[in-house]
């Protein structure tokens, strides 16, 4: 299939038991039943937590804990969240003990709350406490109090549960086997949700902090709605709304974290506290990280925290996925995402062969990990996943495509050079209109999307404020297993700009979809797509580095 590449710049909860009955919603509730308890820490605070437990005493079981800041419910014994509607049925077909648990000061555990908690390696007293160590507390009441447990703990979460996963990896608990931390939230300043490369996401982070930030001193079942507004497109209402400080007055003054965001602009120490690898170190459990290749939110969580595992904690026994997924997409449908399709349901073959199988062999001594390879990875261009002895994969090759006169992109380096680039009589160049931003896609949309991540590029490529860069036909396979990197040489009539720099795949004119491939029922048309594959904003005055700044000279190269 003949493809072309473009280059492009421009500027978990659970829910509530109301449900149809159905063999396995009778067989979760003939065979299990659920209590709740306050689990007390080391200073004082209690932890609410809900467990399901098998009513099968023939054998003893594990436990599997999530633990999260987006509530247990239902609350009430009496209870029961739909497990049997997602895969994790098949944990309780295994006999698990499934625990849930409000970190400190969420819904209804006691205590304050704060964002991304530090974690503390020198605790001292048992005033010292992180997540790492309300992790410990709770695993070793566990094991003593709850009756048939076989003493082994598994720990998994997805996104800010993906935090408490890694915190909880720091625990040391003679008792925790394995944990998966799943597109875990772990630098909100240079790769996470609210910021990429210093650049803040204000969509992302103004409609997850209306409602997520608001203060709850005492417990609390429900925290309600956040900011609401009569503008349905995104698009109008935040180019209205204008500078930071213009939400920050809608969001109002209760919302702490969100203006400790901004009163630390640069990465700080306040920030560095915050990055979750910086205690990725001599951990003892086995770890799964699991993320997606389409995550809007937290793709960066688990390349990064499996890399510094390697490189901070070598003798820890650390796996990679990463599936052509968007955020938690691995819990359910996974043959598509958007407009483009996999072939196959990628999610539950990751279920069935790497994630189950990871925790049963870790907690019951069920089966064999021999099958789940260093790293992971599916190759969208040819719909397959690769398991791989190691990341980046061996005998990769640094390829340099180059930016040429109209519109041109090559792998053939050409003249003149970075190092005489002072003498450079040609260039590209495109005007930035604030009052007529460049929109990260084509639709008009109420919240941000999910499929983005995917979309077809035609929109941005068609516009006067952003620059093109394509290659010729490819003839052969190009596959990308690494990082892409930009070097940018520019001059700007500003002191800062942000730069976006996707890269796309062309689709041939006249390619389509096998009916046979399961998608999402719309039937785009695919000739011609321009499909992102990587895309990534930067911030120029953080180019050189996070800690201090620097601006642009107007008109000068750089």
């Amino acid at each position: 299939m003949m493809k072309k590449m473009l280059l492009v710049f421009l500027l978990a909860g659970f829910s509530i038991c109301v449900f149809a009955q159905n063999e396995d919603s009778t067989w979760f509730v003939n065979n299990y039943y659920k209590i709740e308890r306050l689990i007390p820490m080391r200073d004082g605070i209690k932890l609410f937590t809900s467990f399901y437990i098998p009513k099968d005493s023939a054998e003893k079981h594990p436990f599997l804990m999530t633990r999260t800041p987006y509530s247990c419910a239902p609350y009430g014994e009496d209870k029961f969240t739909r497990l049997w509607a997602s895969y994790r049925m098949a944990y309780l077909k295994e006999k698990y003990i499934l625990v849930t648990q409000d970190v400190r000061g969420r819904y209804m555990s006691e205590g304050v709350f704060i964002d991304v908690r530090p974690f503390n390696k020198n605790k001292k007293t048992n005033k010292d406490i992180d997540e790492a160590s309300d992790t410990y507390d709770a695993i070793d009441w566990i094991i003593k109090n709850i009756g048939g447990n076989n003493g082994n703990v598994g720990v998994l979460g997805t996104s800010y549960p993906g935090f408490y996963s890694t915190e909880a990896a720091l625990s040391n608990h003679p008792a925790l086997k394995a944990v998966s931390p799943q597109a875990p939230v772990t630098d909100w300043f240079i790769g996470d949700d609210f910021h990429h490369n210093g650049a803040f996401f204000a969509m992302d982070g103004f409609s997850f902090y209306s409602t997520f930030g608001k203060p709850h001193p005492l417990p609390a079942k429900d925290y309600g709605e956040g900011f609401t507004t009569s503008i349905k497109d995104n698009y109008k209402f935040y180019l209205q709304a204008g500078a930071v400080k213009n939400l920050a007055a809608m969001i109002g003054d209760s919302i702490k974290f969100w203006h400790e965001m901004y009163q630390h602009p640069t990465y700080d120490s306040w920030w560095k506290a915050r990055n979750a690898r910086t205690g990725l170190y001599n951990v003892k459990p086995a770890m799964l990280w699991v993320g997606g290749l389409f995550d809007a939110e937290d793709c960066f969580g688990a390349w990064n925290c499996y890399k510094a595992t390697k490189t901070q904690s070598p003798a820890t026994n650390s796996k990679l996925v990463m599936g052509p997924w968007y955020h938690g997409q691995w819990s359910g449908e996974g043959s598509y995402l958007g407009n483009v399709r996999f072939a196959s349901n990628t999610s539950d073959w990751y279920q069935q062969n790497i994630e189950i199988p990871f925790f049963n062999y870790h907690l019951k001594g069920k089966g064999s990990v021999a099958n789940i390879s260093e790293a992971s990875i599916f190759f969208t261009g040819e719909n397959n996943w690769k398991k791989l002895a190691q990341w980046p994969p061996k005998n990769v090759e640094n390829k340099a495509l180059y930016v040429q006169a109209n519109g041109k992109l090559s792998f053939e380096k050409i003249e003149p050079s970075v190092t005489t680039i002072k003498s450079l009589k040609s260039f590209s160049e495109y005007t930035s209109d604030p009052a007529h931003p460049v929109p990260y896609a084509e639709a008009v949309h109420d919240d941000r999307t999910r499929e983005y991540m995917t979309d077809d590029q035609r929109f941005a490529a068609r516009r006067p404020d952003v620059l093109s860069f394509k290659t010729e036909a490819l003839t052969e396979d190009l596959t990308l297993a690494d990082p892409v990197m930009a070097d940018l040489i520019t001059s700007i009539s500003t002191t800062d700009a942000d730069f976006v720099i996707k890269l796309i795949d062309v689709f041939p004119d006249d390619f389509e979809y096998a009916a046979t491939l399961k998608g999402n029922g719309q039937n785009y048309p695919m000739g011609g797509y321009q499909m992102l594959v990587r895309g990534e904003i930067m911030r120029g005055k953080f180019r050189n580095s996070y800690e201090n700044p620097e601006p642009f000279i107007a008109g000068k190269i750089s």
